[in-house]
């Protein structure tokens, strides 16, 4: 459909009541039944999301057991509010997801790096800084109390 046509159509469906846009949207299903044209790549993409379906069941029970287009109206932009916030809440949970993939990947990364970079023999270097058995410099060796005992012993 061009620009123009889209525009002048929804100029005149702006001016008219609900009741009158359901009748025109009964019309438009039935040209599109009735001549079986393509589907439109936004209808598409709403076919294909669960929660649009739901919500266009709906609306067609309702139109189907004669519910006023006001009360249809209104339960359809509840409805619309509804997917809105779930579909806002399925995008957090892949955002969640895809971050949590990429930070477990960096992780797998570091620790495979780190694992061949300890296989490898560094050259030059000792691994025995001191002798046997012996603390390195500057440590004593024991080991300090525990907290709250004064002689080094643990109290049960």
């Amino acid at each position: 459909m061009n620009a123009y046509l889209r525009d002048k159509l929804l100029q005149k469906l702006e001016t008219m009541a609900d009741e009158r846009g359901y009748q025109v949207l009964d019309y438009v299903e039935f040209l599109e039944s009735k001549y079986a044209e393509r589907q439109s790549p936004a209808a598409a993409a709403a076919a294909g999301n669960p929660l649009s379906r739901f919500a266009d069941a709906v609306e067609e029970k309702l139109r189907a057991g004669r519910v006023s287009a006001s009360t249809i109206a209104e339960t359809m932009n509840l409805m619309n509010k509804a997917v809105g916030v779930l579909n806002g809440a399925a995008a957090a949970g892949k955002s969640v997801a895809s971050d949590l993939m990429s930070a477990t990947s960096r992780v797998v990364d570091a620790a495979t790096a780190a694992a061949s970079s300890a296989a490898a023999p560094a050259s030059g270097t000792t691994a025995a800084t001191g002798a046997p058995g012996t603390p390195p410099a500057g440590t004593t060796g024991a080991t300090p109390p525990a907290a709250g005992s004064t002689d080094g012993s643990t109290s049960t």
